[in-house]
Parts: C-alpha cells; structure tokens; sequence
C-alpha cells in the first residue's frame, strides 16, 4: 500500500514549533558513541599520559584572561562597534600570549596547549582575528578536559571515617566550582557565537542578528574570505566542542545551552547537498569522510540526550515559512531549506518511533511552550492551549512514511498514547490526559477502525471480560477468582471519562464500542451506589453522556436494557459479581456456587436488586429531563401499559391445556412467568417515574401529544377489552384537559405544531364514539374541531373553559363556577391551568416546557405564600373538597394538605371543618381521593396531635357497626403515618397505641386483626422496643395468636411481629444485660425460652401452612 506523505505542521503553527515529523531515513548502522569519538578526537589526544599537566585554576585564568573587557572594568562586554571588538579581541590575544612568555608560572600551560595544538589537524591561525580568538580558546578547552582527566585518575579517596558517616565524601579534584562553571559557560557562549553561527547557512538554525544586537556585530566582523574556508572552521568548532564535551561534567554545560546550534552545524555539515562550483565559501564541502563523521555524531548526541530537548530543538530547526517580524532590532529569518526541513522531519520521526518516544514528543512541544520538566509555572495555561494539544493529536495521529504501514505504527504508538492517561503528578497528568484525550479523538475521527483495535478495545477491556467469560480457561473459573482486578477497573473507567466525556466528541466509532459494555457499566453504577465509591460519579457521568448522545430509539433500548424489559442488550455475565476490594476499590470475581439453603436468599437479592436498579433509573432520568428523554421513556412505558392490557386479553384466549404436550406446557409456563416479570417491572418503572420526575418532563408539544396520544390509545384497549377503569377515566381526563390547555393559549402553537396535533383525531373520534362518559365524548368531539381548524374555530365548551380560567382572577365569579354542571366542571378544572400557564408563562414558545404542575389543583396556585391565601380563595377549595369530579376533589384536599403543611393561619382556625372533610373522604373508594385525605389527617395530626390523635384511635377501635372494615383500615394507614411523623415523641402515646392495636387482634374481622398486628410491629420498631410494662402483654399476646388463630394471615403477620421482637429485644438485651436488668431484658429471655418450647406450634390442628410451620422451627438464634 502506498506510504503517507511527509508530516507536515500548519502554517500557522510552523512559526512557533517548526515543521512536524516528515520520513525519516534508516539509520546507517553506526554504534552509538562511536561516531563522536571519532570525530571529536584523534586516539593520541585522548587521555595522553606524555602530555604535561599543569593546574586547573591556571587554565581557568588563561579562560578568564581571554574574556576580559580590555581594561574596561565590567564584568561583561557590551560591545556594538566593529572595531571596538577587533581591538579588544587583540588585546586580549596579546595579553594571553605576554603570560606564557613572560610569567614562568604559565609555563606548564604552555608547554600544554603547544603539545595538543601539534596533535591537531586543524589550522589554528588566521588572519581573521575572531577565527585565531576562537582557536586559542578551543585550545585552552581542549587542555581543560585533559587536565580534568588527569586529575580524577589520580584521584584516591581514603576510607570513610565510619565514626564520622554522616560526613560529606571529599570531592573529586576535577570537580568545578560555581563560579568557574560560569566561567565555562561564557567561554562556550563566545565559541558558539564566533565558531558556529557565523558560518551556518541561511534558514539552518536561528540566525545571530535574530538573537542579540552583540550577535549583529559578530556576524558583520568575521571575515569568510580569509583562511581556512568557512566549512572548515564550522566542522573544527564542532569536533573540538564534541571532544570536549567526552568529559561528563563539561558536556553537561555545553549541551544543555548549546545543543541546538551544534545540531545545526552538525546538520549542515553531513546533510547539505554539495555543488559543483561553490559560489560562496561558506558553501565549500568538505571530503566525504569528514561528512560521514558528521552524520554520525549527530544521530549520537540526538540518542544521548534528553529526548524532549532533542525533540525542541529539531522543531525549531525544521522552523516554518518566512515571516515577517514587527520588532525593528530583528531581521526576517530565512526560511529553512527543504533539505533541513525532510531531515528534522526525519530525525522527529525516529524520535517518535524510539520508547517512550510518544511522551518525548509530547513534552519537547509543551516545554517548548513554556512548561517546565515537572510542570512548572506555566502548565497549567500550556493544558488550557487546545491548540498545542491539537497540534500534538496532529502529529501523533499521522503515520510517517518509514513505518511499514499504518496499522504497524498505531499498534506500537496507541499503547504509548494509553499510558498517557496515567501519570501521577498532578500538572503534569494534567497536561498529559489533555493531549491524551485529544489523540484519542483525532485517531479515532481518523483512522476509526484501527483506533477501535488498538485503543478501544485495551480501554475497554476489562468490562467486556465480564460480558464473554466463554474465551476464559475452565481453570480460571473457580469460584472467588478474579476477573478484574481493582487497579485494572478503576483505571478503565477513569479512562473512558477522560476520552467520552472529557473529550465530548460523539464520534460513531465511540459510540458504538461503548454500547456493549453499557450494561456492564450500568451494573457497576448500581454496585456503587450501595456504598461509598471514588468511580460513582465518574459512572454516572458516562451513562448521562451516552444517553444523552445516542439516537432517542438507541437511547430508550439502552434503558429497557438496564430495566430487564430487553433481554438482548449485553449486561454483566450471570458467573460475575461485584465486590469491594481491600483498596476502597472495586473488582470483579466468579460467584460463589449457591447452596440449597441460599436458594432462598439469593432470590430475595435478585429481587431487591431489580427493585433498585429501576429506582437507579430513575435518577439517571431525574438528569436527562432537559435533553426530553424522560419524557420519551415515560411515554414508552406508557405504551407499554397498554400492551399489557392487550396482552393479558390475548392470554385469556389460548388454547386449552388439554391439546398440549408435558413440554409445551413448560414452555407456556416459563412464557407466562417471564411475561409476568415484564409486566411487573414495567408497573415499577412507572410507579418510579412518577414518584421521581418533575413537572417538567415534558419540554416539548410533541412530547405532550405523545403523553396524550398513549392515554387515548390505552383507554380504547381498554373499552375494546371490556376493562374499563375509574383510574383510566381519570387519566383520560386530565390528559384530554391537557390538549384544551394548550389550545385555549398556554402554549403560542405553529403550524408545525398543529400537523403534530393532528394525529390525536383519529383516537379522539374514536373515544367520541366508544367512551360511555357523554362529557368525555362531547369534549372530545369540541377538540377534534379546534385540532382541525388550527385553533380558528373554537367550540362553546372550549371557548367557556378558556374563559372561565381567565376569569379566575376576579372573585365575583367564582361562586357560579362552583354551581356549574358537572361537564362545566371538568371544563372549568382544565382551564383553572390555563392561568397559572397564562401567569408564569406569558409568551411561552412551542418549544418550551410543558409542566404538569398546572393539572394538579383546581382555582389555585400551589406556589403560594404564608399567609396569602384568602377566605373567598378557602371556601371556594373547601367546596371543591366536595365537587363529585373526582380530579377537582383530590386536588383541593391536596391544596389543603400543602396549606397545613405551611402552616396557613386561615385554614388552620378552620381545623375541626378540615378534619371532617378528611374524615368523610376516606371512606371514599378513589384512590386518589382517600390518599388525599390520609395525608391531609396525618398533617393535622402532626400540628395538633392531642386533640386528633385519640379521636382517631377511637375511630380505629370502634366496631364494624360505626364504620367499614376498609374506612378503619385507612385511619390505621394515617396513625401509622403519624408515628413516623412523630419519631422520637411517639413515645408519649405509646401506651394508648399499643393498647388500641392489641384490642385490634381480638377483632372479629380477620383483616383487621392482620392490620392491627402490622402496625404494632412497625409501632415497636418505631419505639425502638422500649414496650415498658405492656412487654409480657405484648409477647404473651402475640404466641397465642400464633397457636390459636384460624386465620393464616393472621398467623403470619404473628409470627413477623415475633421476629421483629426476637430481633429487637436481644439487641437490647445484650446492651442493658451489663446494667440494670429491666422488663425487656427478662421480656427478651422470656419470649426465647417461650418460642423454643413450642413444639407443638406447628403441630397444631389448624389447616397447614408451611411458611409458618418454617418460621416456627427455626430457632431465634438463626434469626
């Protein structure tokens, strides 16, 4: 396959950084370190031992000596006439050489220095005196390094004192001070500047006028005419800076400022084209042996040092296009030649292509850019620079021409890229995730099928190890095995948040390998949510991405999957489990086998955990309300409603039993189950959507049609089926009152809109020719006519209902609205929305929310004040407390509920008027109306419990003359609900609670026993089992139940009320036993010994039930 072109950078990033990673060429075979020895130094230079050896501080003198200022007194040369310099740089020759001739001290030096200028080749005089300055000082550098060498030879440190250990080890002789480091450093300074820069062509390195002014001053004295030639003197520089440069301790300080222009030199020493006929002496080649030298050194000092550094420099080498430059003291930089621009290109790509070369890249561009090795000050803004992490993603995500192909390079960089994600430091993970995740991204827009084999797959991996166990070894499925370890989960879900949520980028590729391991994920979140996790939030934020970017179809499957109703949507394999790890971590392990007397615990945690995973649902939906997939999955299970009604109509017609095999008939049995379960959790998923989702659910009017249409549809089944409810009708209603809103002006409606209500006239004809209700009918037919003129013509119930609502502001007319007829008051409930609509919402788009609130209480607003509300506002609600509308009655005993629970001063005189109102509606058989009512008692009674709560009990204790059974049940409910309420101040009336409760088991009626037995065990819980004196009344009471009671629901409510005792008491028992023993500790061991010795409790004549005879055998220890 053909091979990508060259890396190149963006023009407008070249400027800053240089070129990018171009083909690289093969490397030339050279060992390493070779080619610098070889080029540097000749075998009779290197550690010599017939050279003289005189002092280091001599030469460091002589170094001294030539940077001084010719007598100026500072410390620096600020120099900016020609002549000036020249004259200085002779003085300072002429100083140097008065010394050895007359200062018999320098004689060693000297003896030095002419023993190792007759060992070099190179000319070392010049009529250009910046050419004979710069050999004199290479030649002090040179007796430099020898006498260093020599001196740490014969260095021989004594034995460490062991009395003394913490003493500091004496220092090796060769070792420079700080200050003669400076010294180095301004004699290495003035050798680059006068034998290195002057003499690279333009566009190879950055040249001196782009440096300093001193730099312009430099480059106009040397003299390029005069002997030796210009390549000469660069190729000289070099090898004698290289030579020097052996010593650790000198290389150190020359490469550490010096790298760049000596890899520039070195550059166009072995790489620049030859001509013919030189036109100008700095273009004169050298011997081909001299330039083979030169590759060679180069590749070596790129491989030994610092890689990033290396990386810098050869961008800023590779530079960019010609730019112009605002700052008059600076001249235009040439640009670079194309042949220097194909050799960085190359020579970054075997950087990339080296270990760890990715992060070498990766910290070259960012340190380049102004952090610093660790970090530094500035990493912070560099990991704001998304340019820089794009320029990088760039770069990484193109394959350069010497890989084999791209997938061999992807394989060998996106483990690189991974590890990228994992550094510990916090500025410098900072930086790295950043650029991580945006070569992720890029990788993935780019090549999506080899991002998805060779960084998706890794990521992902530990989740799909717990989807497909079938590829694991038999042997590793031993029970308690780990799958996934903590490191291997954590890791994995940290990762996907930096690329998929970080990132955001909802590329297909990345969607579409995240929905396989969705279930997985799911799972992971609803085991995190059972204790405290460091992955919970992160798990959280995955799936709200995902659901949030996936097509609306792909979205809702998703969750029909996490909620059990889709079966085939991949989700944690049945052998794995989820365990806390030692950590705080998580991991994943093969399940323990199940016993036969675990069969029943494990199915009491399999059906807890659906429970909470619907729950776990919902709050992921109480987040997804904005974007509207709340308000589709909400409809979905609407639907849903509605074909299980249809399905259970279809069950009811199979064919006999009679015409089947012993295995269809397992089948129909397994079908029918599973059927069931799907029912089952498609009521929870309701029931949790209701409980938890605001009233803004719905955010758009298609959403709302939706809503509207699914009830219509549902209601037709539901006639079509003979199984017509109230709750049905109910919801009928108010749905249909929610198309009247809308069209009476809550919401502006477009054409477009219209086109959308036009699809509720098919089943609203439909309802107007089944539904029984004639004011169902007459509306629905008043609808379909304002739905099919766009609003311009309105019928007379409509338009009344509109204005009724309108009309809600003005007092006068609210007593005939209570006196309307009942399809009035349907009417008249609708449009009571439309104001608060009109009020809250003025100039509400299409496109806006649509909130239910504005269905939910009739004539008033629920958003009220303390003391706001009026005596015309409270009469009117106390009558809709009696409307025969069932809608209109358990929204006004709701809105009395929300105003003693605000504690309004007007309806709290009234509460002796409210308590009968309550009163009378429980005995009501809505459920919406005695639910109303049980939380408006429980309200009141929690304000004024002493004048409520006995009258209650007496009403609970009172026969089935006075009252129905199911009326005494709802006041138990609402004394119940008081007990909670209460909490810690129940313990006031214990004694005429429990005494009402234990009269209560005596009842003739069998339910009602059950009931009072329920709620005195939920009364001790609440009590926390302090009975008092009634205990042995209490214990004595409950075992006879159990033993004498014809009823087994009544027996199994006993004996649940035991084991609450059995479970209580011993705790206390067990605190108090060490102090004073009271009743519930000889109660505790009294109803043990009493439980222990009934052995003919299961015996007894009664009709058998074998859950009681279970519980009765076990003893309370087991409990």
């Amino acid at each position: 396959m053909p091979l990508a072109p060259p890396l190149t950078l963006c023009a407008s990033c070249q400027a800053q950084y240089g070129g990018g990673l171009g083909p690289p060429r093969p490397l030339s075979g050279f060992q390493v370190a070779r080619s610098t020895a070889v080029m540097a130094a000749s075998p009779q230079t290197v550690g010599s031992g017939a050279l003289e050896i005189c002092d280091l501080e001599r030469i460091l003198e002589a170094l001294k000596l030539l940077l001084s200022p010719g007598g100026s007194g500072s410390s620096s040369l600020q120099i900016t006439k020609h002549d000036v310099l020249l004259a200085t740089l002779k003085s300072n020759l002429s100083a140097l050489e008065d010394k050895f001739l007359k200062d018999p001290q320098w004689k060693k030096l000297q003896l030095l220095k002419d023993e190792i200028a007759k060992k070099e080749e190179w000319p070392q005089n010049s009529v250009d005196v910046t050419w004979s300055f710069t050999s004199q000082t290479l030649l002090l550098l040179l007796c430099l390094k020898e006498t260093m060498i020599h001196l740490a030879a014969d260095f021989n440190p004594g034995k460490p004192n062991p009395r003394t250990p913490e003493a500091a080890p004496a220092l090796s002789p060769d070792t420079l001070s700080i200050s003669q480091q400076k010294t180095v450093q301004s004699v290495l300074q003035f050798v680059v500047t006068l034998g290195v820069c002057p003499y690279l062509m333009p566009g190879v390195g950055v040249p001196l006028r782009c440096r300093t002014e001193f730099g312009t001053v430099v480059q106009d004295v040397v003299c390029l005419d005069a002997a030796p030639n210009a390549s000469q003197r660069l190729y000289t520089s070099c090898q004698v800076l290289l030579n020097v440069a052996q010593r650790a301790s000198l290389g150190s300080l020359i490469f550490c400022r010096h790298f760049g222009d000596i890899a520039a030199g070195l550059c166009q020493l072995g790489f620049c084209p030859t001509k013919r006929k030189p036109l100008k002496p700095e273009e004169e080649v050298l011997t081909e042996e001299e330039r083979a030298l030169s590759r060679e050194a180069l590749r070596d000092i790129l491989d030994q040092v610092y890689q990033p550094l290396a990386v810098r420099e050869l961008l800023i080498l590779q530079g960019g296009p010609s730019q112009s430059c605002m700052d008059v003291k600076r001249q235009v930089r040439c640009q670079s030649p194309a042949w220097l621009r194909r050799l960085c290109g190359q020579l970054l790509s075997e950087r990339l292509m080296r270990p760890n070369g990715v992060q070498a890249v990766v910290r070259g561009i960012l340190e380049g850019a102004g952090a610093g090795a660790a970090g530094g000050s500035d990493a912070e803004a560099v990991a704001a620079d998304w340019k820089k992490c794009d320029l990088i993603a760039k770069i990484l995500a193109s394959c350069p021409q010497q890989s084999l192909s791209p997938e061999d390079y992807y394989k060998d960089i996106c483990p690189q890229v991974l590890d990228l994600f994992h550094f510990q430091d916090e500025l410098t993970a900072r930086q790295f995730q950043r650029v991580a995740t945006t070569t992720f991204i890029t990788m993935s827009r780019e090549r999506p099928q080899l991002a998805a084999k060779y960084l998706l797959q890794p990521v992902l991996a530990p989740l799909h190890r717990c989807l497909n166990i079938a590829d694991i070894p038999e042997s590793d499925m031993v029970p308690g095995t780990i799958l996934v370890t903590e490191k291997e989960l954590s890791r994995c879900i940290e990762d996907v948040y930096k690329v998929y949520v970080v990132g955001n980028e909802p590329l297909t590729v990345l969607v579409d390998s995240l929905l396989p391991v969705l279930g997985a994920l799911f799972s992971l979140y609803c085991f995190t949510k059972h204790s405290v996790s460091h992955i919970r939030s992160l798990c959280q934020e995955i799936l709200l991405w995902i659901l949030g970017k996936l097509e609306r179809k792909k979205a809702i499957a998703s969750l029909k999957g996490f909620a059990g109703l889709d079966k085939s949507v991949p989700s944690l394999h049945s052998l794995c489990q989820f365990r806390a790890a030692t950590q705080g971590g998580i991991m994943i392990t093969i399940k323990e086998a199940i016993c036969d007397e675990d069969e029943d615990e494990a199915l009491y945690q399999k059906v807890s955990s659906e429970l909470c995973q619907v729950e776990y649902i919902g709050d992921l939906l109480s987040h997804c309300q904005e974007c509207g997939l709340a308000g589709d999955f909400f409809i979905f299970c609407l639907k849903e409603l509605t074909h299980v009604a249809v399905e259970n109509e279809a069950e009811l017609k199979t064919e006999p039993f009679s015409s089947k095999s012993l295995l269809e008939l397992e089948q129909h049995h397994v079908l029918l189950v599973e059927g069931q379960e799907q029912k089952l959790l498609v009521l929870q998923l309701m029931a949790v959507l209701c409980e938890r989702m605001s009233e803004q659910i719905f955010t758009n009017v298609t959403q709302v049609v939706d809503f509207v249409a699914a009830t219509l549809h549902r209601a037709c089944a539901s006639l079509a089926h003979q199984t017509e409810s109230t709750v049905e009708s109910q919801t009928l209603s108010m749905s249909m009152g929610l198309v009247a809103v809308m069209l009476g002006g809550a919401v502006q409606l477009k054409s477009g809109d219209f086109a959308v209500l036009k699809q509720l006239l098919p089943l609203l004809e439909k309802v107007s020719n089944i539904y029984p209700d004639p004011v169902i009918q007459e509306l629905a037919v008043d609808l379909r006519i304002t739905i099919s003129t766009h609003g311009a013509f309105s019928t007379e119930a409509v338009s009344v209902a509109a204005q009724s609502t309108l009309n809600k502001k003005h007092p006068e007319g609210k007593t005939e609205r209570q006196q309307q007829t009942n399809h009035e008051g349907y009417t008249d409930m609708s449009h009571s929305h439309l104001e608060q609509q009109k009020s809250n919402q003025t100039g509400l788009k299409s496109d806006a929310p649509f909130t239910s609130q504005d269905v939910s209480e009739p004539g008033t607003t629920t958003n009220q004040k303390s003391g706001s509300i009026t005596t015309e506002q409270l009469q009117e609600v106390l009558l809709s407390a009696y409307d025969p509308q069932i809608p209109t009655r358990a929204a006004a005993l709701r809105t009395l509920s929300c105003w003693i629970e605000q504690r309004e001063t007007r309806a709290l005189e009234v509460q002796e008027k409210l308590l009968k109102i309550f009163l009378e509606n429980l005995e009501h058989e809505d459920t919406f109306v005695y639910l109303s009512a049980i939380q408006g008692v429980a309200l009141l009674s929690d304000a004024y419990p002493e004048k409520i709560l006995l009258g209650l009990l007496a009403q609970y204790d009172s026969g089935n003359n006075k009252h129905t059974p199911e009326t005494r049940m709802k006041v138990g409910e609402v004394l119940m609900r008081i007990v909670r309420t209460l909490g810690d101040m129940v313990s006031k009336y214990r004694e005429p609670l429990i005494h009402t409760f234990l009269r209560g088991v005596r009842d003739p009626d069998s339910a009602h026993r059950a009931s009072s037995l329920s709620n005195l065990g939920e009364l001790c819980q609440r009590l926390d089992f302090l009975l008092g004196s009634v205990v042995h009344e209490v214990t004595a009471c409950l075992i006879a139940v159990a033993k004498t009671d014809h009823e087994v629901q009544v027996r199994r409510a006993a004996i649940h009320v035991i084991v609450l005792l059995l479970r209580g008491l011993s705790q206390k028992a067990t605190e108090m036993r060490s102090l004073v023993p009271g009743a519930e500790v000889v109660a505790s061991d009294s109803l043990a010994s009493n439980w222990e010795h009934q052995d003919s409790l299961h015996r007894i004549h009664l009709p058998p039930d074998h859950w009681v005879q279970l519980r009765a055998s076990v003893s309370p220890t087991g409990w």
